[in-house]
């Protein structure tokens, strides 16, 4: 390990120099590049540094262990004592920082709701959902964009597509790909029986041309008048776009857009996100097989969650975590389930690399 943590701060002091070469200091766009992979080792190399000198003080105080001064020697095993605790505690850190990254983690996402079984139950649950990320994403300060959406008469949403763009975004939201389920009284119930109803989320990154490369010929674009609110001039003109990929057989529509070229741009991000999503979930999988990972299964049919009403209760079913704050979650509070996620997830990739 220590010859790996000299490497790092080498790679890191070699970028330092980079940075202040004349040649490069007006050249805005390398600067940029050159900062930014210097924050990614930024933490690591504080650590390296730290924990590398911790192994030099206790390499120091073993040697006086070899001299005839009893009351220096005893002085030393108590400092070697301590030095080592702290060198136990600076390799956790090291461990969960040279975990693999997720290449996408900083990416903005999008998200897709759609309702499950339970009927019109279910479209108000997708919308509590929408509602919830949405309250996340204020909280964050991301900019939020409805793609396409699909409403009932009564407030729910058959379907609501959202962009998310902010700092972080994807590695924060995309464990909640999956299966939501709720259980709770529905409004339209007059003998107060609980019903389960369920939502399906996916969470995927927001695909770049660098990412997913889409051949022209491979889109079957069709145009058609759009339906529903968005304005009196939706039933005139052709707006609305359906995409069709005919190597996957992918099928996007959008008519939530004001024009007809948004619609189809819009349309474009959301089918890149999802050719790279489909890639993803295949090695997440695969992944998934050899490790038996409980949070990263690529499986968005599992049942991830259930919203209990009675009890005021949320269950993630992945990691057995429960937590009865329902209404605090509802509005956005998130961040408790994600940071257990998380740790879930280290602790399945410390323990397939040792």
């Amino acid at each position: 390990m220590k010859q790996k943590l000299i490497s790092i701060i080498e790679k890191y002091d070699h970028i330092s120099s980079q940075m202040a070469d004349p040649e490069n200091v007006t050249n805005i766009d390398k600067l940029k590049t050159l900062a930014q992979e210097q924050k990614q080792i930024e933490e690591i190399t504080h650590i390296a540094k730290k924990y590398i000198s911790i192994l030099d003080q206790i390499d120091e105080a073993k040697d006086l262990l070899t001299g005839d001064d009893e009351e220096l020697k005893l002085m030393a095993e108590e400092e070697i004592e301590s030095l080592e605790s702290e060198e136990i505690s600076l390799e956790d850190q090291i461990k969960l920082l040279l975990l693999p990254k997720d290449p996408h983690d900083n990416k903005n996402l999008i998200i897709e709701i759609r309702a499950g079984t339970g009927g019109d139950e279910a479209a108000l649950f997708a919308a509590d959902l929408y509602r919830l990320y949405s309250r996340y994403a204020e909280r964050n300060n991301w900019q939020q964009k409805v793609i396409q959406s699909n409403e009932t008469g009564i407030g729910g949403f058959k379907e609501v597509i959202v962009a998310l763009e902010g700092k972080g975004a994807y590695g924060m939201l995309k464990y909640e790909s999956g299966v939501h389920r709720v259980q709770r009284v529905p409004k339209t119930e007059t003998s107060g029986r609980v019903h389960t109803s369920a939502a399906t989320v996916a969470v995927m990154p927001e695909a770049k041309d660098v990412d997913v490369n889409v051949n022209e010929g491979d889109l079957k674009i069709d145009t058609y008048r759009a339906s529903g609110a968005g304005g009196q001039h939706v039933n005139k003109t052709e707006s609305a776009i359906r995409i069709t990929h005919i190597p996957s057989g992918l099928v996007v529509t959008c008519q939530d857009q004001s024009s007809q070229h948004k619609n189809r741009a819009a349309a474009l991000k959301v089918l890149k996100s999802r050719l790279l999503a489909a890639e993803q979930d295949k090695i997440a999988k695969k992944r998934a097989a050899e490790r038996k990972s409980l949070v990263s299964t690529g499986d968005r049919s599992a049942k991830i969650r259930t919203y209990n009403f009675p009890q005021g209760r949320v269950t993630d079913h992945r990691i057995g975590f429960t937590t009865h704050r329902l209404n605090e979650i509802l509005d956005g509070d998130i961040i408790e389930l994600i940071e257990q996620l998380k740790m879930a997830e280290q602790q399945e990739l410390l323990a397939s690399t040792e």
